[in-house]
């Protein structure tokens, strides 16, 4: 790192040897310093998170595609050397492809388990810990991810069977994963237990609006469960957490829509929504925290958003 005796030595030696000025001489030798202190800041914090993942196994529900999707490469390009991730979804086939991709980047220090799984049938999620090879039972976070919407009527036109495959799913589904694998945590540790929990809510859980009146009731579910759930492990070290995504572009409105690209397509017009990306990204900065540090609570917008409902649509 230059010091003060350095820019001194190299200031003496250029200065008649060099067009530059003085104060142009120790602009350049300073903006170095700052450049290699912030690069070397940057690449402190990399290695730190990267450590707190270290020969940890992680959970992703919802992992073939969009945020759960992007998710499972966050957590491999973060931890290539010494992880494992479970990543669970109904599509066997995506599970597998993504498997692939992630050996096909970061290599063979990432180990991957696809397994088939549908977070609302409770017989699959109570046998999901039991049914993994013995090694792969020491789980260390789990990311609740998985979650639907399903079309845009409002009462009394709302039909049951959309009822019950949201509340199957984002709300029942998620406690039953939770359940099942929170006795992993609570055996861990000397203070009652450790582990993350990483609940993936929606700006919908806490501003309701029109058409999606169900859908928000039940991300306002995840969100009170998660709130108690952390009240209730207030002496662990079991870590919960929530993540809540505003506009987001994935698969999402395609399933709103019953599968209309068109109608899904138009959700997005005139505006630039987050990626998938961008909520991985926070989903593993959070989990790659110290351990005394919880992020309880994070609300993530694109710049055109403010709230639920306000948008702004470039014309």
């Amino acid at each position: 790192m230059p010091t003060l005796r350095r820019i001194y030595q190299v200031t003496s030696r250029l200065i008649f040897s060099s067009p530059l000025t003085i104060p142009s001489l120790l602009t350049r030798t300073i903006a170095t310093a700052t450049t290699t202190r912030a690069m070397s800041s940057a690449m402190s914090s990399a290695t730190a998170a990267a450590k707190r993942l270290q020969g940890k196994t992680v959970v992703i529900t919802g992992a073939s595609s969009g945020i759960g999707r992007s998710c499972a490469l966050e957590f491999a390009r973060t931890q290539p050397h010494d992880l494992r991730l479970i990543l669970t979804a109904r599509r066997e086939d995506a599970l597998r492809e993504l498997a692939a991709q992630i050996r096909d980047e970061v290599g063979d220090g990432v180990k991957v388990l696809p397994v088939k799984l549908d977070v609302s049938k409770p017989d699959e999620v109570r046998g999901f810990v039991g049914g993994l090879p013995e090694e792969w039972r020491d789980i260390g976070v789990l990311v609740n991810n998985a979650g639907l919407v399903k079309g845009v009527a409002k009462a009394p036109e709302i039909a049951e069977a959309d009822i019950a495959v949201m509340f199957d799913t984002n709300v029942t589904g998620l406690i039953n994963m939770t359940q099942a694998i929170l006795p992993v945590f609570k055996a861990r540790g000397t203070e009652g237990g450790a582990g993350d929990i990483i609940n993936i809510g929606s700006i919908a859980g806490r501003e309701p609006y029109a058409g999606g009146s169900i859908y928000c009731a039940s991300k306002a579910a995840v969100r009170a469960f998660t709130d108690a759930l952390r009240r209730e492990l207030v002496a662990t070290r079991i870590r919960v957490m929530e993540v809540d995504p505003g506009q987001v572009e994935t698969e999402f409105s395609v399933v709103r829509f019953y599968g209309d690209k068109s109608k899904a397509d138009a959700v997005y017009a005139g505006c630039d929504p987050l990626t998938p990306e961008d909520i991985a990204e926070v989903v593993v900065f959070v989990a790659t925290r110290r351990e005394n540090v919880v992020v309880a609570d994070t609300l993530v917008y694109p710049s055109h958003q403010a709230g639920a409902g306000v948008l702004h649509r470039k014309s």
